[in-house]
């Protein structure tokens, strides 16, 4: 794993969490703004899968590689399904359900960290 590219990805999805965070405290429901931003954060998400099966498959090191790619494939879905959810639910839970997806980003890419850096 790149260390520099998760931290910018920890920053980056605590940040929308905090931006969501500020339209629920206003009850405003999801805007293109905020599509962008979690556009961008997806896109970087996807950087980090590619680079982190690449590193997987030229790697040397004991890494538990299901556990790892499942966890790489999962943090690409949480978005995804937060936006879903918060463009179907027109209430404030829904943009509170965008708060979690990208609360969970950070916390996959911390135990992708961990896996990586310890086998398992």
């Amino acid at each position: 794993m790149i260390g520099g590219l998760a931290t910018a990805l920890i920053i980056a999805a605590l940040g929308c969490a905090a931006w969501a965070l500020g339209m629920v405290v206003l009850n405003r429901h999801i805007n293109p703004v905020t599509l962008g931003l979690l556009a961008l954060l997806e896109v970087a998400l996807v950087v980090q899968a590619v680079i982190g099966i690449v590193n997987l498959a030229v790697t040397d090191r004991q890494v538990a590689g299901g556990t790892f790619v499942g966890y790489l494939i999962a943090s690409l879905i949480v978005l995804p399904g937060a936006v879903y959810w918060a463009l179907g639910e027109r209430s404030r839970w829904g943009t509170a359900a965008l708060v979690v997806g990208c609360l969970v980003v950070p916390v996959m890419i911390v135990r992708m960290n961990q896996i990586w850096g310890h086998g398992g």
